[in-house]
């Protein structure tokens, strides 16, 4: 063990002599008071340390120690339902311990080692298993079968499975390893943060994460296993978009990251999830639900350590063969952290002053993220969406993180504050977002909804593009200057905007869409436009096309509940039809 002296201190920064044994990126203990800190510069027998926890009081000539460890999560039972700070400890434990201001140099284990768990062993004695299959499962709540799996790199044939309750620590299964060795397996196993957990291969992008916003699903939809970024200024709603997603998205398991978020925000999102109803179990949000809380005024250095925990936690849960969608809000404020760190190592800087690495450690980050086929002797998916929100000062994406993010991304969610105040939420701008994926999942969408959905989807981009052009003209000149026509587009994008993309999170029907219901949708506008555009043909009068109550129908069909889309859906067709022969008529008789 590495142990040495404080040299420096600067802030979060603590520079160590006499480290000359120990590595990068080990985890080590600053001072008698034992704060924890990771080392992540050497020069000589120098170590320049980012510590964890506040530095206030640290002098020259204090012991520091190194674990030899590089900075790890534990992984078991206990970490659903969890609420944990950046490096992974048990707040509500801590709170327990030492009252509700964190104390320094408190020592409290990840995963509670006192309760008991139910083994249930899935494999029996002499069979054979390698790294990833599972050996068993704990009940961890009513939704999640947490699954026990092999360790990596542990391959041989179960000499001794025992069923019965047991603490994340006790030995569950002896693995006899190919070298005769016995290898104790326990509920828990430990994997260090900076490190991607290994899987077989890649799949591609095929698969739609379904979320039940029409904003998102229909025209910029994201990949199961995908990655997506919402930037967006304050008040523009990224926080209850992400919420949105947590609740619907079709992810068996939510990682939500508050990284350097306001401690008030973070305690709406510790109040609010666990009263959310999870729509599809019914039960708490928090029964599938780990929360990594790193608030503004929590020690910087910590923020930058909270997004690499929250995605090991995810990644182990996709090894499972599960979903998880990953909630990163918000990066930005990781970025302000590294490039607080790399001004007190002196480091040359980028952009902004940001350091020069900020792409690449971005890069590193979103890259965890796909739809793989996981370790094991079985062929199981498994998958992992990352959603980053980003936070551009004064909402301006020009800025470093923004494009650095967006050179990584496939989608953006680009949320405008002048559709926000005008209280159209989701506030994503259709001109602005784009998706990469749109073109690889239309084949799913149209195999598995309707053949006639990017068709659909295509027409209705056209059309709020050309509103986009003819506004410019109605700003000028004013909507009577419009030929027929025209208007009626600026109509149809009108019945887009309001009634297909404003769609109302705390509306106990809108608040969710399934894929039928989003192209009946989509058909009710395109159907009312093109029967418009025919009696225009015929000479019909725009103002009467305009102003037919078959508009109102199709703007309410977003309340109709999903079991009466079907009827709905014929019957405001018939009374569209209706109304439109009715116009022509009177054009006719006139």
């Amino acid at each position: 063990m590495s142990k040495g002296t404080i040299l420096k201190v600067s802030g979060p920064l603590v520079v160590a002599e006499n480290m000359r044994d120990a590595n990068m990126f080990d985890v080590v203990r600053v001072s008698e008071r034992r704060l924890i800190g990771e080392i992540i510069e050497m020069h000589g027998d120098k170590a320049s340390i980012q510590v964890y926890e506040d530095t206030a009081g640290l002098g020259t000539g204090e012991p520091v120690e190194s674990t030899n460890e590089p900075l790890s999560v534990e992984l078991g039972p206990g970490l659903i339902k969890g609420i944990f700070d950046g490096i992974q400890r048990p707040l509500e434990k801590i709170m327990k311990k030492s009252g509700n201001n964190l104390e320094r140099g408190i020592e409290v284990p990840s995963l509670d080692r006192e309760i008991k768990w139910h083994f249930n062993p899935t494999v029996q004695e002499g069979d054979e298993v390698e790294a990833g299959d599972e050996i068993g499962f704990v009940q961890e709540t009513e939704i999640v079968r947490h699954k026990i799996m092999v360790p990596f790199g542990v391959r041989g044939k179960i000499k001794k499975i025992t069923e019965g309750d047991y603490s994340v620590e006790d030995t569950v299964a002896v693995i006899e390893g190919e070298n005769g060795s016995d290898i104790k397996v326990s509920l828990m196993q430990k994997w260090p943060v900076r490190r991607g957990r290994p899987y077989k291969k890649k799949l591609p992008p095929d698969m739609p994460l379904i979320t039940g916003q029409r904003v998102v699903d229909t025209l910029f939809p994201i990949a199961k296993g995908g990655v997506a970024a919402i930037p967006g200024p304050f008040g523009s709603g990224k926080t209850v978009t992400q919420h949105q997603l947590a609740k619907w998205a079709e992810a068996d398991i939510v990682v939500y990251i508050g990284c350097g978020e306001r401690g008030n925000e973070m305690t709406d999102v510790l109040n609010e999830f666990p009263e959310l109803i999870d729509p599809h179990t019914g039960k708490s949000l928090m029964e599938r639900t780990v929360l990594i809380a790193n608030t503004s005024d929590m020690p910087v250095a910590a923020r930058e350590a909270s997004i690499y925990t929250g995605i090991t936690i995810a990644e182990y849960f996709r090894d499972m063969g599960y979903s998880v969608a990953l909630m990163a809000d918000s990066t930005s404020r990781w970025a302000e952290a590294l490039r607080e760190m790399s001004g007190r190592l002196e480091e040359m800087p980028g952009e902004e002053g940001y350091p020069a690495y900020l792409g690449s450690r971005l890069a590193q980050f979103y890259e965890r993220a796909g739809r793989v086929e996981v370790l094991g002797s079985k062929e199981t998916e498994g998958a992992l969406s990352v959603i980053g929100a980003v936070s551009p000062p004064g909402g301006d994406i020009s800025e470093p993180v923004s494009q650095a993010t967006l050179r990584i991304v496939k989608v953006f969610w680009g949320l405008d504050s002048a559709l926000a105040y005008k209280r159209h939420f989701p506030a994503i701008n259709w001109l602005t977002s784009y998706s990469l994926y749109a073109d690889n999942l239309g084949h799913w969408f149209n195999e598995n909804v309707n053949s006639e959905w990017t068709t659909l989807r295509t027409r209705m981009m056209g059309l709020l593009s050309d509103e986009a052009s003819l506004d410019e003209i109605v700003k000028l000149v004013g909507m009577d200057a419009l030929s027929p026509s025209d208007r009626l587009k600026m109509e149809a994008a009108r019945s887009i905007r309001e009634d297909f993309l404003h769609q109302l999170a705390f509306h106990e029907v809108d608040t969710y869409s399934s894929l039928k219901k989003q192209y009946y949708m989509m058909k009710l506008v395109l159907n009312y436009y093109d029967s418009a555009n025919e009696a225009l043909g015929q000479n019909a009068d725009i103002e009467m096309l305009v102003s037919i109550p078959v508009r109102e129908a199709i703007g309410r069909f977003k309340y109709v509940h999903e079991d009466d889309t079907d009827f709905e859906f014929e019957k405001i067709n018939s009374q569209l039809a209706r109304e439109i022969s009715e116009v022509i008529n009177t054009k006719e008789e006139y």
